[in-house]
């Protein structure tokens, strides 16, 4: 598991592997949306946990479709497949790779972009704590999207109408969970939601993935 998950990581870390693309388009829209909505601090401290949060949601979403389909390609995935390694910890070691190339940078890019949107000082702890805990459930659930969609042609569409659904649970709690730290609420009770939806879809979905990844290789 060790050498699939460093073998993922350096494809990632290669040139078009995905690595920054994430933190790239997560820099651009919190850059591009105070020119869009206006300069006002009051206004941006405001929408800043959401806006944080979808920019997040739709960064991971950009690297999806590499999950699975470059090794169909190539044929890995059915070496893979037949190897000792059980199809379960193919798909967990695969959403693991993606968190650490798209998730973690990310978590640790959030405070300072929060400083662009005028995020409150109360709520950068937050804001870290509810992506810490909620992008493995983004993807663990984009890698459960990827192996639905693996074999189909240009099916980054497809792949993203079908995860954007399951995402909602993990984006209100997320949001709720930043919004109520900026305005120096609790937000303990959204945090433990947001956390067992991450230990939900780990406890679960690696399992679906692996059914998902069985059928398509028939």
């Amino acid at each position: 598991m060790i050498a699939l998950l460093t073998r993922d990581l350096r494809l990632a870390m290669r040139a078009g592997g995905g690595f920054g693309l994430g933190l790239s388009f997560f820099l651009i829209v919190v850059v591009l949306v105070p020119f869009g909505v206006g300069p006002e601090t009051a206004l941006l401290s405001k929408i800043a946990p959401g806006v944080l949060w979808v920019a997040a949601l739709l960064a991971c979403l950009l690297s999806l479709d590499r999950i699975f389909a470059l090794d169909f390609e190539d044929g890995s995935l059915d070496l893979l497949a037949t190897s000792p390694l059980p199809l379960e910890g193919v798909a967990a070691v695969k959403a693991l790779a993606h968190w650490l190339t798209t998730g973690l940078p990310l978590v640790l890019a959030a405070p300072v972009l929060g400083l662009l949107m005028s995020l409150p000082a109360s709520g950068f702890g937050p804001i870290v704590l509810s992506l810490l805990f909620g992008t493995p459930a983004l993807s663990v659930i984009g890698a459960f999207g990827a192996a639905l969609t693996v074999g189909i042609k240009r099916g980054g569409l497809l792949l993203s109408l079908l995860v954007l659904p399951l995402y909602m649970p993990t984006l209100i709690f997320g949001a709720e969970v930043a919004r109520r730290g900026a305005e120096g609420q609790d937000y303990m009770t959204p945090l433990l939601m947001l956390a067992g939806i991450s230990a939900a879809t780990l406890a679960l979905l690696p399992f679906a993935s692996a059914t998902v990844l069985r059928v398509n290789l028939r």
